[in-house]
């Protein structure tokens, strides 16, 4: 049974939720919220959204502030998902680092890991001695469960259904035993991308080498202008002279002031 929900309550914790994270819920999302809630403050014996509030608030160590976002997040995602882009780093990023052989890619709402999974096979796919190379991946989320999933590197097979066999074979184990249905991420690619929980509301990020890439795909839908456009100048200046910024296809900066010149739909570069 779902509890009831103030205005008054919806509207803290919606002022909560985007004081903390920039997730912009709006008037309309009460229901999903009571729906996705409801059974954790009744796990932790509360009766109201008021004292969830103050429960959230209290916890200096932060864990019900993320057990929080992990219930209402989405994390709807694919391998090869919005494919354009992969095709792009392809035949364009790529060769760009090829006299270097040296490439740094931030997929920074990685979910549960399909893209940064996907961003690996599509470099390690395009060299012809992907050793040679220095292929480094950062993925962060916000959510630790999905966060967890991703670093797990194990899927459902109806997950990968969907590729090529052959793609299958060259970077998936197949599940023996009690492990039957389930694939797992090859070492390979697993060796190229680290995971970290970001916050991308964070004023500074762990990053220190500048980027060639950062995938930012389908997550500043939940962000209003404001936000969406202080992360995207908050971007550029992470991405070197030359790089690029990929957003989902739904999402676009037309609006916004930034520095980034569009040169494909849903597709940016820093100027050289």
């Amino acid at each position: 049974m779902e509890l009831a929900i103030t205005a008054e309550e919806y509207q803290q914790l919606c002022a909560l939720i985007y004081a903390e994270s920039g997730i912009a819920l709006g008037e309309r999302k009460a229901s999903l919220v009571v729906g996705r809630l409801s059974k954790r403050l009744r796990d932790l014996g509360l009766a109201t959204f008021t004292e969830y509030c103050e429960k959230v608030t209290q916890d200096r160590t932060r864990e019900e502030f993320t057990r929080m976002l992990d219930l209402i997040s989405t994390n709807k995602t694919d391998f090869f998902r919005e494919p354009a882009h992969f095709e792009f780093l392809q035949k364009h990023i790529l060769p760009e680092c090829a006299r270097a052989k040296c490439i740094r890619i931030w997929s920074s709402a990685c979910s549960t890991g399909e893209e940064p999974y996907t961003i690996a096979m599509a470099l390690y796919d395009s060299v012809q001695s992907p050793a040679e190379w220095d292929f480094k991946i950062l993925a962060s989320d916000l959510s630790t469960r999905v966060l967890a999933k991703a670093a797990s590197g194990t899927y459902d097979e109806e997950r990968v259904r969907t590729l090529p066999p052959n793609v299958i074979k060259r970077h998936f184990l197949k599940g023996r035993a009690a492990s039957v249905g389930l694939v797992k991420v090859k070492p390979h690619l697993t060796d190229m991308v680290q995971f970290r929980r970001v916050n991308l509301m964070d004023e500074r990020f762990p990053i220190t080498t500048p980027l060639d890439a950062v995938f930012c795909r389908n997550v500043m839908i939940y962000f209003d202008h404001a936000t969406q456009e202080t992360l995207v100048n908050k971007f550029h200046s992470y991405i070197k002279p030359g790089g690029y910024l990929f957003i989902g296809h739904s999402e676009s900066l037309q609006w916004a002031k930034h520095p980034f010149k569009l040169i494909a739909p849903t597709i940016y570069r820093k100027e050289p």
